[in-house]
């Protein structure tokens, strides 16, 4: 339990401004795009090609946990905010991540 708190409170994952954010994304081998939004915030829109996990749901901790820790997840909500949150949550659950700064309006030429 200590562990995990110690890590929930550093900060092992990098933000990234859209054009940077989108071509890390890309040249990523496997890598996963994580919209950390609400269900209803998802269906009016998100990047192509991303999953869905609300960072407010009662189960988040317990789906992050069981994600792939060998793939590279690139995390993004409405303003940046709630990614960070989930980045932090993730990276104590051991994986790699990156965090979308200014939320899904910060990637380029998006697709909604």
């Amino acid at each position: 339990m200590f562990n995990f708190l110690k890590n929930f409170f550093k900060s092992n994952y990098t933000s990234l401004n859209g054009s940077d954010f989108r071509q890390q994304y890309e040249i990523t081998p496997q890598a996963v795009l994580l919209d950390v939004r609400t269900a209803a915030e998802y269906k009016r829109g998100s990047i192509k090609g991303a999953k869905n996990i609300n960072l407010h749901d009662p189960a988040f901790q317990q789906k992050i946990e069981q994600l792939d820790k060998t793939r590279t997840y690139f995390v993004f909500c409405a303003a940046g905010a709630r990614s960070g949150s989930a980045c932090k949550r993730m990276v104590a659950a051991g994986h790699q991540v990156f965090n979308l700064s200014g939320g899904i309006n910060s990637w380029p030429n998006q697709s909604k």
